[in-house]
């Protein structure tokens, strides 16, 4: 350190001198500047000993934390609760709904049109119906009966209203049969109803004439719906129909079948012989229902044959057939369908079914 090295005795005392510390307020002599360093060094590092040691462990006591618990009062720990319970509604609500439709709310769907109301359809059945039992009473009369016909439109027209309907009570005429036909529907639920009548116009005994012709003549009534029924409002009017209907379009005429028409003519003769008489169970087919005709129908014979060309297990064909009955002869055309029917040893061709036409 940059001091002399000990030595003798002299030495000895000069290191003792050196260490005895000086008195309070009095100053030390340093004859030699090296011993007062090395004694200055000397203290220095005693002290620096004395601060290295560890300090003593502290006593043992109850436990130190860092915070302090303290309880919550009950509103602080429900209103934490549903905050967080309205949090999670509202993230569910947006996952459900979309976000978009919170921020641009979805039109209102534009409200239907409004329907135009229409008036309930005319009931023209009934009004047919009615129509129909006023022209059979309205063309029929007969001076002996005059309260007869006047109770049969009665019942047809409004109460009070006059029955006698114009007729001035005198002459007879009877009705054979009516048709209804258009109705023309008009305002205030009136309407006009079309009625073709069949009448037959007859003197009274006295006279000793014949009868008159029957003929058609058009008869138009006019009705209303009230309360809930259909009655005659007045008095009709006759109309004319014309004497022969339009010319009819050109229909297609089928092909014939000439060589299946020859093997199947007998059959078919065979057939009508058996449904004029009643019983065709034994010339038609397996499981075909085909009724007979009435008593007073004769088969006279059959006047024409033709199959229609095609192939197939069933064909169809045309049938021109005369009738006696009521004492006259009478020509039918008829549609007949044949079907191939097997057996062990052969084949044959059978009725399946027949309709009147020639459709």
């Amino acid at each position: 350190m940059g001091l002399p090295e000990p030595g003798g005795e002299q030495n000895t005392d000069t290191r003792k001198a050196a260490v005895v510390p000086p008195r309070h307020g009095e100053a030390q002599a340093s004859p030699n500047p090296w011993l007062s360093a090395g004694a200055q060094l000397a203290q220095e590092q005693a002290a620096s000993r004395v601060e290295a040691k560890p300090a003593a462990a502290p006593a043992a006591g109850p436990p130190v934390h860092p915070w302090v618990p303290q309880d919550e009062k009950s509103g602080a720990v429900f209103a934490r609760r549903l905050g967080r319970g309205v949090l999670w509604g509202v993230l569910i609500l947006a996952a459900i709904t979309g976000v978009r439709s919170w921020v641009i709310p979805t039109k209102a769907p534009a409200p239907p049109p409004a329907q135009a109301q229409t008036a309930p359809a005319y009931p023209e059945a009934e009004a047919q119906a009615v129509a129909a039992r006023f022209a059979r009473a309205y063309l029929s009369w007969d001076e002996t009966k005059a309260s007869e016909r006047a109770g049969l439109l009665a019942s047809v027209l409004p109460a009070g209203a006059d029955a006698a309907m114009g007729w001035d009570g005198r002459g007879r005429q009877d009705v054979v049969t009516v048709q209804p036909g258009k109705v023309t529907p008009g305002k205030s639920r009136q309407a006009l109803v079309r009625v073709d009548v069949l009448t037959r116009a007859a003197e009274a005994p006295a006279a000793k004439q014949p009868a008159q012709p029957a003929r058609w003549v058009g008869l138009d009534v006019p009705v209303v719906e009230t309360a809930g029924r259909v009655i005659v409002t007045g008095r009709p009017g006759l109309v004319g129909i014309p004497d022969t209907g339009p010319k009819a379009p050109d229909l297609p005429i089928a092909q014939a079948d000439p060589d299946l028409s020859t093997r199947t003519e007998a059959t078919i003769g065979k057939f009508f012989g058996a449904f004029a008489a009643g019983d065709v169970e034994s010339v038609t087919a397996p499981g075909a229902t085909v009724p007979g005709l009435p008593d007073g129908i004769a088969y006279k014979g059959l006047s024409s044959w033709a199959v229609d060309a095609g192939s197939g297990e069933d064909r169809t064909g045309t049938a021109v057939v005369t009738w006696t009955l009521g004492g006259a002869t009478v020509e039918q055309v008829y549609r007949v369908e044949l079907t191939q029917v097997s057996s062990a040893d052969a084949q044959r061709w059978q009725v399946a079914d027949v309709r009147g036409g020639s459709l």
